[in-house]
């Protein structure tokens, strides 16, 4: 549970009142060290999986923590930005965008999770996350000169924009969804080819489980100590008790 890719995603977490403390000391000093904290948690986002991937370290407590610990460390960042006037008030919009689409990611993946269906992360999500990343960070590293904040800000509209799409995709595909399964419900014949399939999968599994199973036992071979032929040569040497009877008379 504590290992490795586990620990790096906590730390994540650990580290947003630092970040919050650190900024408002108001000195160029905690200021860019809360910079570099975050700078340095959002690497983190991505060894975590790289090195639960790579050491095959995968675990429930993973799965839990790292969606949690992103959208922490995010939405927190972003509110430590508009609680301190760190960009133009014309600069909401965008953190308002990206604020609202990560709770309708997360409503989305609820719903759907009763369903046990996926909603995997698409690329230009994950270009998303670069420049939200990027953005947040510069802005936080505002003291090293303004040039960095307005690059920021600007990469902030970015990522905001790539927030809306991404959000309407995944939107999209619930829509989907949702009407697939209200246009089985109007139509009996789909739900017997559903109810069909579903049956069909299972005898499929099983009848490989059990072929599977044959297969190992013939691998496997004859039980320690006993010869082959034995268990025929000892039946062929038994005699019927009726045909003993009969000699015997």
């Amino acid at each position: 549970m504590y290992n490795l890719p586990n620990i790096l995603t906590i730390s994540r977490i650990v580290v947003i009142p630092v970040i919050f403390l650190a900024i408002y000391i108001h000195t160029a000093f905690w200021s860019v060290l809360a910079g570099v904290l975050f700078v340095v948690a959002s690497i983190t986002d991505y060894l975590d999986g790289y090195l639960a991937r790579a050491r095959n370290q995968h675990s429930v407590l993973g799965r839990l923590l790292d969606p949690i610990a992103d959208k922490l460390l995010v939405v927190s960042a972003l509110l430590i930005i508009v609680a301190n006037g760190m960009v133009d008030p014309i600069s909401y919009i965008p953190v308002i965008i990206i604020m609202c689409r990560e709770v309708l990611v997360s409503g989305l993946r609820e719903f759907l999770a009763e369903f046990r269906v996926g909603m995997p992360v698409t690329r230009l999500a994950k270009w998303k996350t670069g420049f939200q990343m990027v953005a947040i960070s510069m802005i936080l590293l505002e003291k090293i000169g303004e040039p960095v904040r307005f690059m920021g800000e600007w990469m902030l509209w970015i990522a905001g924009i790539l927030t809306f799409i991404t959000g309407y995709q995944y939107f999209e595909k619930c829509l989907d969804y949702i009407y697939t399964v209200e246009n089985n419900k109007k139509n009996p014949v789909k739900v017997v080819e559903q109810g069909v399939k579903k049956i069909a999968v299972k005898v499929k599994t099983a009848v490989s489980e059990k072929v599977k199973n044959t297969a190992q036992k013939k691998r496997r071979g004859p039980k320690p100590g006993m010869k082959k032929g034995s268990t025929t040569s000892a039946k062929r040497g038994r005699k019927p008790k009726n045909k003993s009877v009969e000699t015997a008379e």
